[in-house]
């Protein structure tokens, strides 16, 4: 049996799920009988991870929106992986709306993942290794109590935990 069992927290989203969760969407968007006739596009960018939705008014960007997310659910993809980033009129009369991938545990949250686990005084070892937290303890419990206090944390990011040893 290992001394020490660790587990690491990052933040990631597996981007093949997300372009099938696209096709899906852009598919029952081309079905649907409110969106026939009218322009309603998604694009994905994989180099900078957004999401770029084109419609006609407000209320379709938000029904293009609903789309996109639950087909993200079904792919078992965590609603705040997304953020709308900016929204605003586009040529022809269109509105354009850019929602990013978050998909990175950044320094800030990291530290607040840390601060978290040590105010806790759960008898573990919490170090911030780049894009994600590394934890260290004897006990395997402590390890799922920890994960179990990250999960409560509700940060706005899809939180992973790996290579629990």
């Amino acid at each position: 049996m290992a001394d020490e069992h660790s587990f690491d927290i990052s933040a990631s989203v597996d981007m093949m799920e997300v372009k099938n969760a696209l096709e899906v969407a852009k598919k029952e968007v081309a079905n649907r009988f409110d969106f026939k006739g009218l322009k309603a596009e998604i694009e994905l960018n994989e180099k900078d991870k957004t999401i770029t939705l084109l419609s006609s008014s407000d209320s379709k960007i938000d029904a293009l929106k609903d789309i996109v997310i639950s087909k993200l659910i079904k792919r078992e993809i965590p609603p705040v992986a997304l953020s709308e980033k900016n929204r605003e009129n586009a040529s022809g009369g269109n509105t354009k709306c850019i929602l990013k991938l978050n998909d990175t545990l950044d320094s800030d949250n990291a530290k607040k993942i840390t601060k978290a686990i040590k105010e806790a005084k759960i008898k573990v070892n919490a170090s911030i290794r780049g894009n994600e937290v590394r934890v260290v303890s004897k006990s395997i419990d402590e390890l799922q109590n920890t994960i179990k206090l990250v999960k409560d944390l509700n940060l706005e990011l899809p939180l992973s935990f790996k290579n629990l040893k």
